[in-house]
């Protein structure tokens, strides 16, 4: 099965012809030029491709797609607020190594134990909390000066120095 990776939102209707503005989270400018489709959870694990007819970057995290059928500001209303995900290919094409999303995959290790894979991040101002699901239970990891030691992309592990007593909290 595919695996898609979340970048970001639909989060308004640019102009009368159905065009959308995309705030995502690859982490560089990009016009998504060479990618076919985008794709909307409308049910869960159950992703439908928007083909793309058109794009324009607005800004760093900003692009306007024009989607194949949208061809109308009441039809691209229908779309706002919705999720966008891409397959892992597309994803791996467009995200920045520095994007924090590209990190959806890989292992978190703390003082050279494996705890699990990192299944969402979720960014916060001053940290990066990483899900990770660990005996069945809900953790989340902090990632941010003191606790990230290194980051290896060849080996798909983010090594951490936890503090004391943070997976207990959870454990």
């Amino acid at each position: 099965m595919t695996e898609y990776f979340n970048i970001g939102k639909l989060v308004a209707v640019h102009g009368l012809k159905g065009e959308l503005l995309l705030k995502h989270e690859l982490g560089k400018k990009t016009s998504l030029k060479g990618l076919q489709a985008i794709f909307i959870e409308e049910k869960k694990n159950s992703f439908l491709p928007w083909f793309i007819e058109s794009t324009k970057i607005k800004s760093e995290e900003e692009t306007y797609l024009k989607l194949e059928g949208v061809n109308t500001r009441e039809a691209a209303i229908r779309l706002t607020q919705k999720q966008v995900w891409l397959p892992e290919t597309d994803f791996k094409k467009f995200a920045a190594k520095t994007a924090p999303a590209s990190l959806l995959g890989y292992t978190i290790i703390n003082n050279k134990e494996p705890l699990g894979e990192i299944l969402e991040l979720i960014e916060q101002p001053h940290q990066l909390l990483c899900r990770l699901e660990i005996k069945g239970k809900e953790v989340l990891i902090p990632l941010h000066e003191e606790s990230l030691q290194k980051v290896n992309h060849k080996k798909k592990e983010v090594l951490v120095d936890l503090p004391d007593g943070l997976l207990e909290i959870y454990l």
